[in-house]
């Protein structure tokens, strides 16, 4: 069943409704986070909603709910609309703007919808990402306006991926991760160039317990040939290998090894993350 909780009530999908003098319509002014569920419950939720709260504070739009009233309307949210649901929260600029005190009467809403994760065919044989000349506009932010990451021209591409000045920032809805020396060495940006990725750090803390050398910085264009994997992560997506960057082929041209392990790991421990 899709549901949304919107003004205190909970309705079905198709019912729910956004009047157009919210500046989420009108000036794209919103922030967003997505995420998965597993056996009924939310999958590294605070993580989320912790950016949700970051993100809202660097817009300037103001977060009138706590942290446990949120968990509390997407518990009861997963509950009413089954457990394998994919969870939208949203916080938008609301219809007033305050020169002093920024927006200052948002909209909480989510969205409950049926799960969507890549078919399994991406995980056995990779995909594709497309080469984007640009980065994010801000970091510390996940805001709406993701009109950047739609922007591909190759009908192969799983996603885009953001490569200003021959750097590698992160991919247009994820996480990107390259491997270098032969699977001994892990490089991805760092956090003052990237979104905090939620799965992010569960994957460089498994990466660390499996012996990896980490390096947080922004892999370079030129590293892509030497690189014996790459791999992408998100809530949805988990761990997604990566196989060829525009017209060039990522090691083997297949799942590697490193891959594979990490994502076993993050299967095997999702345990820990539920909520």
């Amino acid at each position: 069943m899709e549901l949304c909780y919107i003004d205190g009530n909970y309705t079905p999908l198709s019912e729910a409704r956004l009047p157009i003098t919210d500046l989420i319509i009108q000036r794209g002014v919103g922030v967003f986070e997505v995420m998965a569920t597993h056996e009924g419950r939310v999958l590294l939720m605070t993580p989320h909603l912790e950016r949700l709260r970051k993100s809202a504070e660097s817009s300037r739009i103001g977060v009138t709910l706590s942290m446990e009233e949120m968990k509390g309307i997407i518990r009861e949210g997963v509950r009413r609309a089954g457990e394998k649901v994919r969870v939208k929260a949203y916080l938008s600029g609301g219809d007033t703007f305050d020169g002093e005190r920024g927006f200052t009467d948002p909209r909480f809403f989510v969205i409950f919808e049926a799960m969507a994760f890549p078919p399994k065919e991406s995980y056995e044989k990779g995909v594709a990402l497309e080469p984007l000349p640009y980065g994010r506009d801000d970091p510390s932010v996940k805001s709406v306006d993701y009109r950047l990451s739609y922007n591909l021209s190759q009908p192969d591409a799983f996603e885009g991926l953001y490569c200003p000045d021959g750097e590698i920032t992160e991919a247009g809805h994820s996480t990107f991760f390259l491997v270098l020396e032969g699977g001994k060495k892990l490089v991805t940006a760092p956090l003052s160039r990237v979104l905090k990725g939620t799965t992010r750090q569960v994957i460089l803390e498994l990466a660390r317990s499996e012996g990896l050398e980490i390096e947080e910085r922004c892999p370079l264009w030129a590293e892509l040939t030497c690189a014996s994997e790459a791999f992408i992560t998100g809530s949805l997506k988990m761990v997604l290998p990566i196989v060829r960057v525009g017209g060039i082929v990522i090691g083997s041209g297949k799942p590697g090894p490193v891959t594979r392990q990490l994502s076993k790991l993050y299967l095997q421990q999702i345990e820990k993350w539920l909520e």
